[in-house]
């Protein structure tokens, strides 16, 4: 494997990457990456955002939908974009959205504070190449097939662009069985903490696909080493508009987060949980609530 920038070689502490001035991965702190599959309108995003502060350090939300079906919703665009900012001011929670083409590279890069490739991008190669010349930290998720090395060998070909701040991404991969969406690999988890210096998070609602599941794989991924957790979670997620069968309630969510605490701790790790402060949070509503506001005026 001629992986010179991912691979460990002498190092014996993961990289740590800084998302923003008091956000990072790879250091003592997990990173948890909440919020809905697909940005559907302003009032869900504040909604998610108000309810998530203080459990996530990281909100999600696609605006360049892939699917399965063309004629499947695709996404809000450079709109959901705008949604994702004033979230971002009001909440101070750094923002992360998935990018499928050069273009959306060039317009997501100066808003969100993460780029996210998605596993059927993992060796889109002139992709791998933009995102690698793009300022943002990229998670970078495994193929629906891949093998370990193709998946570093991907992260090499962003690192070989100038862009170092690579997170990898375990999401499942394919198998015979159709009980779940997909297999989580959390071997492959421990195996990559063992052959590189990059940040390992786990996406368990893609592997698992089924909402019951999720918390429970969330657990095992934290103790067997991961720097971070990406978890669909949505305030109505029977309504969600796409991968609503894996999605976490917003109390659902913030509750999994008290139950990683002490599996944390236990692993020398923390978790983003904020004691109560139901006034501070009322006052984060209310500036959610303008901003979006603002943006709706602004599309219009």
């Amino acid at each position: 494997m001629d992986a010179r920038l991912a691979l460990a070689g002498t190092r014996t502490e993961t990289t740590k990457i800084e998302i923003t001035s008091n956000v990072s991965v790879g250091d003592k702190q997990l990173l948890i990456v909440g919020g809905p599959c697909t940005v559907e309108d302003l009032d869900m995003m504040t909604q998610s955002a108000s309810a998530l502060k203080g459990s996530v350090n990281c909100i999600r939300g696609g605006v360049f939908k892939p699917r399965t079906s063309p004629y499947a919703f695709q996404g809000m665009r450079e709109e959901g974009l705008e949604i994702l900012a004033a979230v971002s001011r009001a909440s101070g929670l750094p923002t992360v959205t998935e990018v499928m083409s050069e273009r959306h590279v060039e317009v997501a890069d100066p808003i969100v504070d993460m780029l996210q490739i998605g596993s059927r991008n993992m060796q889109n190669f002139e992709l791998l190449k933009a995102v690698g010349r793009a300022s943002k930290p990229v998670i970078l998720k495994r193929g629906l097939c891949a093998t370990i090395e193709e998946f570093i060998m991907a992260a090499e070909y962003i690192m070989s662009e100038g862009n170092h701040n690579v997170i990898l991404c375990e999401r499942g991969i394919r198998s015979f069985d159709s009980f779940t969406r997909n297999v989580l690999d959390l071997g492959a988890v421990v195996a990559l903490k063992q052959l590189t210096h990059l940040p390992v998070v786990v996406d368990p609602s893609h592997a698992a696909g089924k909402r019951e599941l999720v918390p429970d794989l969330a657990l095992a991924a934290i103790a067997c080493g991961a720097d971070g957790l990406m978890i669909e979670c949505h305030p109505r997620p029977e309504e969600s508009v796409s991968d609503a069968r894996q999605a976490l309630s917003l109390q659902d969510m913030c509750d999994l987060v008290k139950r990683i605490e002490p599996i944390a701790q236990a692993v020398g790790r923390t978790v983003p949980l904020a004691k109560p402060a139901p006034a501070k949070e009322l006052v984060v509503s209310q500036t959610l609530q303008s901003s979006a506001r603002n943006v709706g005026t602004t599309a219009a």
